[in-house]
């Protein structure tokens, strides 16, 4: 949670990889190590993961996606630190998580006996939920402090720095457009009048961030030290309940 105050942090059960992200980042940071290369890791480690899948070594690969989910915060704590935002990095960001999201549950399937339904439901199922913590989470920082850095939905072009090649800022924003606004378009309609809450209070947060990517993956690295692989598809595809039960919360209780 580097974007809230101190006095606005909420327990982030999705975020417990933040203090290492943040030694990593500060020390690399002096290295001249920019936060576009450590994306560009993060993926590579997502990559070794699905690798070590692929040859039944379940807690390597557990590790190496523990990793991933390590340097996917310490891109953006490089930016922060050395005061170098990029548009280009936080679209390419989401990119690739998508992209390594979806390639770790076909490597399940493809090593398991579940149906490509199933497959289908669970990454769904795990990208509705990103969607939904994105969706109260970038609420909740521009009611805090203004902060515009993310939106709702993401249709307008956005200008990079003066430092970053637009073209290449458009082509990752149309790409980050066509793989999230499904899920992003669907969280709104669930619940648009949250747009309109003044205060949403840490203990909501904090049960919003069950639903948080950080989260989903220490549970697959869970069930992959324990050799429960079989169980990572299944749990997921029904897993989309909370999501839906985090939202029904919202309606009753947050206002």
């Amino acid at each position: 949670m580097p974007k809230l105050s101190i006095n606005d942090k909420f327990i982030d059960f999705s975020d417990y990889g933040r203090p290492i992200a943040s030694f990593l980042a500060l020390h690399l940071s002096r290295l001249n190590v920019n936060a576009i290369q450590v994306t560009f890791t993060f993926f590579l480690a997502g990559i070794a993961c699905v690798y070590c899948i692929q040859t039944h070594h379940f807690v390597l690969a557990a590790l190496f996606l523990m990793l991933k989910n390590i340097l996917d915060a310490v891109d953006g704590e490089i930016a922060r630190i050395t005061k170098h935002p990029s548009i280009i990095g936080r679209y390419l960001d989401s990119i690739f998580d998508f992209i390594i999201n979806l390639l770790i549950l076909w490597s399940i399937l493809s090593i398991e006996s579940s149906s490509k339904l199933t497959f289908l439901l669970a990454f769904f199922g795990i990208e509705f939920q990103c969607s939904i913590y994105n969706y109260y989470y970038v609420i909740l920082r521009r009611r805090l402090n203004n902060d515009e850095t993310s939106r709702i939905l993401e249709f307008r072009k956005p200008i990079s720095y003066h430092y970053e090649n637009q073209k290449i800022a458009n082509v990752l924003h149309a790409t980050f457009l066509c793989l999230y606004v499904v899920f992003d378009a669907l969280v709104l309609v669930l619940d648009k009048p949250a747009l309109f809450v003044k205060q949403y209070p840490k203990w909501f947060m904090s049960l919003l961030s069950f639903l948080g990517l950080g989260f989903q993956l220490l549970i697959i690295c869970s069930l992959l030290c324990l050799g429960l692989t079989e169980m990572i598809l299944p749990f997921f595809a029904w897993y989309s309940i909370f999501g839906l039960f985090v939202i029904l919360i919202r309606k009753l209780l947050v206002k």
